[in-house]
């Protein structure tokens, strides 16, 4: 099952519901599974318990999972995980963008992101929403480029 990880919402460290020792603790956790991972992307845990060891081998995913979820906790965010195949409520899709239901609505009326009906309800895959996500971020991206490219051309100090 794939899944993707989405900061809920941004948080600076102070406002953040983790304690000082858990951002610590991630910042350091973070660090050292990037110094373990094998070429493969692999990790490689050793469990003790007692007497007894055993060790497990994280797949690639899963340790880019950890990294992820680790790198978004050591900054204080918020993390959700959401299987991508999963279906939406138009709520939970409008929280995923950060954007008002209403204005969800129009997006899936207006076809930009595929959604089905149950009943009267609305429903909408995860990986379409992210997709949309993605796809805006990518304009935007590219426009933020051209005007900083235009202000340096007009040497406005940028």
């Amino acid at each position: 099952m794939q899944m993707k990880t989405t900061q809920a919402k941004p948080r600076s460290t102070a406002a953040s519901p983790l304690s000082s020792d858990e951002l610590g603790l991630a910042r350091q956790s973070r660090s050292i599974f990037a110094r373990h991972t094998d070429k493969r992307g692999q990790l490689t845990f050793q469990i003790r318990e007692g007497k007894k060891r055993e060790s497990v081998v994280i797949p690639a995913a899963a340790a880019r999972l950890f990294k992820d979820i680790l790198t978004q906790m050591s900054e204080g965010n918020m993390v959700t995980i959401l299987p991508l195949q999963v279906e939406l409520t138009t709520q939970q899709a409008a929280d995923v963008l950060n954007v008002s239901r209403p204005y969800l609505i129009g997006l899936l009326d207006g076809g930009k992101i595929p959604c089905r009906k149950v009943g009267t309800h609305r429903r909408v895959y995860a990986k379409d929403v992210l997709a949309y996500k993605r796809a805006i971020d990518v304009d935007r991206n590219r426009s933020l480029n051209e005007l900083a490219k235009q202000a340096q051309e007009l040497n406005m100090g940028y």
